[in-house]
This record gives structure tokens, sequence and C-alpha cells, in this order.
């Protein structure tokens, strides 16, 4: 496809900032960008939440508007304005998901190093307090989440066991909590409102 008349206008106000130009120019290219992060977030079988995709859209939008449109700037015309834009959004996405993985895996890593140290492993008295709350929580989840939630609080077992035990990766145990935690978190905030 060619660089069509539409989109050199919609650029040449975008840059210019004329009134309405990025409006514009967003209101012609969200549908794609969102495209874009949906597919390759589940080529990279990485769910995303709503906010998630939020996100990773305003990053594309801020790329877009670092240092004056100099992305935009760049774009010499040899191909389609749609094609430079998805290669763009493309390279945003596949950024912020990697960055984003290795913060998780980094800080749920961390913390349980961190845990490990100053507390040996988690109290019996911790897990048993929270017994009721875990098997609500496991009432909730899928059934690979729930038994990683019942390893974990309720028998006490490592990640490095439930890893043995249930064929997973080690790395994939502290967000499975995470997440557990956050839904746990978000069902007390419910019952109470």
């Amino acid at each position: 496809m060619a660089f069509t008349d539409v989109d050199r206008r919609l650029l040449k106000q975008c840059i210019s900032r004329a009134p309405g130009g990025w409006e514009a120019f967003i209101d012609r290219f969200l549908g794609l960008f969102l495209h874009v992060i949906k597919h390759t977030a589940s080529a990279r079988s990485v769910a995303l939440t709503s906010d998630d995709v939020d996100d990773l859209c305003s990053e594309i939008m801020l790329m877009l508007l670092q240092n004056d449109f100099a992305v935009l700037r760049h774009f010499r015309g040899k191909a389609s304005l749609s094609t430079y834009l998805v290669v763009i959004a493309r390279r945003v996405v596949v950024r912020e998901l990697i960055q984003r993985k290795q913060a998780e895996a980094l800080g749920h890593v961390a913390a349980h190093n961190n845990a490990m140290d100053a507390a040996g492993n988690i109290s019996e008295v911790q897990r048993i307090e929270n017994s009721d709350e875990v098997k609500l929580l496991m009432g909730v989840l899928g059934p690979s989440d729930s038994e990683i939630i019942r390893k974990y609080h309720l028998e006490g077992r490592s990640y490095r066991q439930i890893s043995e035990e249930l064929g997973i990766a080690e790395n994939s145990i502290g967000p499975t909590l995470k997440r557990a935690r956050d839904r746990l978190r978000e069902m007390n905030v419910r019952s109470r409102a």
C-alpha cells in the first residue's frame, strides 16, 4: 500500500502542530495500535488487562510525541504510513513486555529471597491464620493456580518444591502468587463495600 494523500495531510498537520492534527492522527491510527498491542501480546503468550492495553497504547503515543515527533519526522514515505507505524508500535510493545517480564521476575525472586533470608520461611502460624482466606481464594481460581496456592500457603512448599512437583517453571510461581494476593485483596475490598 502506498503513502496516501490522506495520510500525508494527517502527518503534515500532526508534525506542524495544526489544531486538531494530533487528535485526527490518533483517530485514524488508534485501532491499528490496539491491534498491534493485542497481536504482539498474543504472539508472546502474554495476557493483558484493559489497563495494560491502555498503558501500552500510551507508550506508543509517547514514543510518537518524543523529541517533537522525531519518529514521525523520520518517515520517508517509501511504504505506507500504516506499515511504518506498525513497526514502531510493535517495537514499543515488545520492549515494554520484555521490561515488564524482567521486572516482574526480578521483583518476585528478590522479594522471595528477602523473605526467605529474613524469616527463614513464612511461618506456619502465618499460613494457618490465612487458611480460610486461602481456601476462599482457591474456590475462585483456576485449577492450576489453586494447586500452586494450596501447595505454597497450606502445605508450606517452597518455590522449588512446587516447581518440581507440578512440573512448572520456578519463576512462574511468584507471579501466580502475586496475582492471587491481588485477587484476594480485591475480594476483600468488595466485601467491605
